[in-house]
Order: structure tokens, then sequence, then C-alpha cells
């Protein structure tokens, strides 16, 4: 049964309930509270003066193609959708939700860019001298040995790195929990890190990795100074913490071929997830053979010779 006219109440105060329930009652972060009031901030844009209540599922197709008139990707409009759902659940918990069956529109799905082996080896090759540089440096080298989330880097703490093993236990979505190992160069990097550390002044968080403040470092800084350094060393595609990642993934893969192996350093909760990197190598193997293989062309007139 609809609620009553006068139990109806405007749109920005229920979601603020909502945000509220997220925040005391699920304990999300902070991170991820201001990404549903984001979300959901476009709502009461187009429809302030409407309640929850008011809104049907004609009205949320409006809204998807208003998002999809903007240029958002199928992933980011999913993402609102997402976001709506759950409001609408919590706002209307006896009535229908108007996000239940609406589709997201379909877009080309985009590869993740990688560094070639050469570039990432090139972007943390130098031998800093000041103790920010030092600590970006075992930043960096830790996201390319270890395929980390910058969200795991910058939660990780210095009691989760075993030196002895060369593993570091990491927190990911979820709350799930799991031990990848750490390169050579990493590991030196990170020890290097943690005697500057040390001799720091000022309040020691346990965090692995802190801010010139002697706070926990921000993921904004984390980009910020990876973008900076990408841009010294004269690289051509844009360098973020997730483009690390995705290097450190699509190496792995070239190198092994073990797609499950991939899937474990990477926390992906299903293969799914990491099938991405297995269209990703064989796009770059194609495009080697392409290039380099002497007898490519004459394959490939073959090819179109038989499909005649």
């Amino acid at each position: 049964m609809a609620p009553k006219l006068k139990d109806k109440k405007p749109l920005n105060l229920e979601i603020k309930a909502f945000l509220d329930s997220l925040k005391y009652n699920r304990g999300l972060s902070n991170h991820t509270l201001k990404s549903y009031k984001r979300d959901l901030s476009f709502l009461d844009k187009l429809d302030p003066d409407k309640s929850a209540h008011d809104i049907k599922m004609d009205d949320i197709r409006i809204y998807v193609q208003e998002l999809s008139s903007k240029g958002l990707s199928s992933s980011s409009i999913a993402r609102h959708l997402s976001s709506w759902r759950g409001f609408f659940s919590h706002a209307c918990p006896d009535g229908k939700n108007p996000c239940l069956g609406i589709k997201v529109p379909r877009g080309a799905k985009k590869l993740p860019s990688a560094l070639s082996v050469d570039q990432a080896v090139a972007l943390v090759s130098d031998t800093p001298s000041d103790a920010l540089g030092i600590r970006d440096q075992a930043m960096f080298e830790l996201m390319y040995s270890s395929g980390l989330r910058v969200t795991e880097l910058v939660n990780s703490k210095i009691i989760d790195l075993n030196c002895h093993n060369q593993t570091i236990r990491i927190l990911g979505k979820g709350g799930k929990t799991r031990i990848v190992p750490v390169g050579q160069k990493a590991m030196s990097a990170i020890e290097e890190w943690l005697n500057v550390r040390k001799k720091l002044r000022g309040t020691d968080s346990g965090f692995l990795f802190f801010s010139s403040h002697r706070k926990q470092i921000s993921q904004r800084t984390v980009q910020r100074r990876l973008s900076k350094l990408a841009k010294e060393k004269l690289i051509d595609i844009p360098v973020t913490p997730h483009v690390l990642r995705h290097s450190f993934a699509s190496h792995i893969l070239q190198s092994s071929g073990d797609l499950r192996a991939v899937q474990e350093l990477l926390g992906h909760s299903s293969i799914k997830s990491t099938q991405i990197y297995s269209h990703l190598d064989w796009d770059h193997l194609a495009r080697v053979y392409d290039t380099s293989h002497p007898r490519a062309k004459s394959s490939k007139s073959k090819l179109s010779e038989n499909d005649k």
C-alpha cells in the first residue's frame, strides 16, 4: 500500500536518511559514502520536489538516458543504478523498487591500459635521495610488484609486511584478506623507506606509508605523485594506480599464461573479472606478430584467399 501524502518526505531528506543509515548501521567508508552521495545527488537535481515514492520505472529510464547523453560509460551508469536501487529499497521498503528490471545501455568494452615492461621499469628506475622520493619509490615499486589497488596500498600497515618471507597481507574488497608476494626490488625500496621513516619525527600511525604531515597518505596524493613522475619520465599515456595494477596483471599473464594465479594475486572473487587480461594478452601477441613476424603478411594473404 502506498504511503499517505503526509508520510512522504522531500527527496533530499530521504537521501540523507539513507546515507546516515549506510554510515552508522553499515559502517561504510567515507570514500564509499561520497560515491553514494554523488550518484544520488543526480536524482535530487532532476526531481527535487518528488519523494522516493513518486518516482516510477519510466522516470528511472529517463534518468538513465540522461546519464547516457552526458557521455557516461556503461560501468558508470551501472554504478548509479546500483546506488539508486539501494536507496529505493531503503526509502520504499513496502513499495516496488523502480530500478528493478532497468537495463544499462551497452557500451564498447574497453581493455585496460597497460605500460610496456620497459615503461614500467623506467617508471621506478630512479634512486631518490629525499624522504618523499624514497617513499614514492617504495609505493610504486610495491604497487607494480604486487598488483595492489590504491585503497589497499594506503591502508597497508607495517604489521602487514613480512620482510623475511617477502610477502604482505592485504585487506581487499569485501573485507577479504590475501597474502601476496613482494618482489626483491620492491622489498629493497620498502626497507630503504622504513629506514628513513623511523628517523622522521611525528606520531606513528602504524600505516606503512604516510603523508608529509605524518597522517595516512590519501589516494589522491598517490595518484598525483604517480602522474607527476610519469610525466617526468615522458611516458605517453596517463598513468594512474589502476594502470600500474593492470600492468602487473598483464605482464604476469604474458610470462606465465596462468589466469588462475593472476586471479588470486589480484584478489578477484570471480575468474570473470580476470578474463579481460586474457583478451589483453591475445591482442598484445597479435600486434607483436603483425609487426615483427616475417611471415605475417603472407599468412594473412593466404587466409584471405581461402575465405573467398
